[in-house]
């Protein structure tokens, strides 16, 4: 009998057939749907964090004492391409308000960078910038005695304003290695007492010594990471500094650069957003100026003074009538900061308060961290974050040398930068003894972050 006549053979070909359809219906199908993705313009800033990288792992780790003051919105992870595991609270009374991360850790290889604005920028390889190490077997410089009083005040912030300034609770870059806010405020809560423990003593502190922080603290090392310069590997350490000038409390010949108050009763209206520095500077806020009696004009000063003052943040006044002040800036005009771009070309410009010390990082200028000289860095604080104990390696003399500080203030060329710090140098009559005193100090070095284990 045919082969062909087989009702066996005749079910078995039936059922091949039957399969084969679906597989190319299947294929069909399948081929059909990529080539419609291919063809869609994709948005980066839709595509979710789960669809641009792979992280290895990830971790939840949250500090209960400060959950109820984080604030965030799932709409900042949508609008940036980046998702996050460790998402626990949501505002949703402000899902139009600049969105927060919380102080959680991850282990997540990658960690999505802000602007100033909370624009998502970029993502970074945590692992790639951060990696565990040990220090150095060389002596740590710092004075003892301000670093307790900028790690006291920086502590003190974060207990009075992370309710209102929620941006302090970003677990930062820091967080790729399991780092917590909590463990940030362990790490300044330790170094306190230790500090004053030795100090009350009479004894170089504990903190000097390498072996006894190899012991204590992970160190972390912190490798630059630069966009615009590949190969660079160290940190930059940028210098600024507290420069003294004349100036005058009215208007001079000598003196015409004034700096502004903003009055408390004409914030509502954010008329000071509309102006350029060079609008200011033409005199809108002077008699005869369209907004005249809308500012209070604080000093009076050279050009050079005031730029000085714009960059360094604070500045300290020798009036002509005997009396000194100190000024630092509270708010700017929501200006841009412009890389590259010259001092006097910029057009964001700052108004200024009188305070009583030199001010570094604060949501607002009546709650700046009082900062000192020496221990006192500015960093990215949005994504590096406040409060990060740093410790500076470099070479001087052939001796290795270890600097030790804390990340309390910030500036405009920070934001974002993961690449470089500020120093504070000091406070000094003119630029010229500034620059001297600088010559000392590194122009790069390699910078390890402490955490308490």
């Amino acid at each position: 009998m045919s082969i062909l006549f087989s009702p066996k053979i005749r079910l078995l070909l039936g059922v091949a057939a039957f399969s084969f359809v679906g597989i190319a219906s299947s294929v069909y199908n399948n081929y059909s749907q990529a080539k419609q993705l291919e063809q869609k313009p994709q948005d980066d800033k839709s595509i979710s964090l789960n669809q641009q990288v792979k992280p290895k792992k990830s971790q939840l780790s949250i500090d209960q004492s400060a959950t109820h003051n984080t604030q965030i919105s799932t709409n900042f992870w949508q609008k940036t391409g980046t998702t996050q595991t460790e998402i626990v609270s949501q505002n949703r009374n402000q899902q139009n308000s600049p969105n927060l991360i919380t102080q959680l850790a991850t282990t997540s290889i990658t960690y999505p960078i802000i602007d100033e604005w909370r624009k998502y920028k970029f993502s970074v390889d945590g692992d790639q910038i951060l990696s565990p190490s040990q220090l150095p077997t060389a002596k740590v410089n710092v004075n003892q005695a301000d670093l307790l009083a900028v790690l006291v005040n920086t502590r003190q912030y974060f207990q009075e304003h992370a309710s209102d300034d929620p941006d302090i609770l970003r677990p930062g870059l820091l967080s790729t290695q399991k780092v917590t806010t909590q463990d940030i405020l362990k790490t300044l809560d330790f170094m306190i007492a230790v500090l004053k423990e030795d100090i009350a003593n009479n004894r170089i502190t504990r903190l000097q010594n390498p072996n006894f922080i190899n012991r204590n603290f992970r160190v972390i090392k912190w490798t630059a990471y630069n966009p615009e310069n590949q190969v660079q590997k160290q940190l930059r350490i940028t210098k600024y500094a507290v420069f003294t000038h004349p100036g005058s409390r009215k208007r001079t010949a000598t003196f015409n650069t004034p700096i502004y108050s903003l009055k408390d009763n004409n914030l509502a209206d954010k008329f000071y957003t509309r102006y350029t520095k060079q609008d200011v500077l033409s005199g809108i806020y002077e008699p005869g100026g369209k907004e005249y009696g809308k500012v209070e004009p604080l000093a009076y000063l050279t050009r050079n003074g005031l730029e000085e003052a714009l960059m360094q943040g604070t500045i300290l006044v020798n009036f002509t009538d005997g009396t000194r002040a100190f000024f630092n800036v509270d708010r700017n005009n929501g200006m841009s900061y412009v890389r590259g771009l010259k001092a006097t070309a910029q057009k964001r410009y700052w108004y200024f308060r009188q305070v009583d010390a030199i001010k570094g990082y604060g949501h607002k200028i009546d709650a700046k961290i009082s900062v000192k000289p020496g221990v006192t860095f500015a960093g990215d604080v949005l994504n590096i974050g406040l409060g990060r104990i740093v410790l500076l390696e470099h070479t001087q003399g052939g001796r290795k040398q270890l600097q030790m500080g804390v990340i309390a203030d910030t500036g405009g060329a920070f934001l974002p930068n993961l690449h470089q710090l500020d120093f504070l140098s000091g406070v000094f009559p003119s630029q010229n003894s500034f620059r001297q005193y600088i010559r000392q100090l590194p122009e790069y070095a390699t910078v390890y972050f402490l955490v308490k284990k």
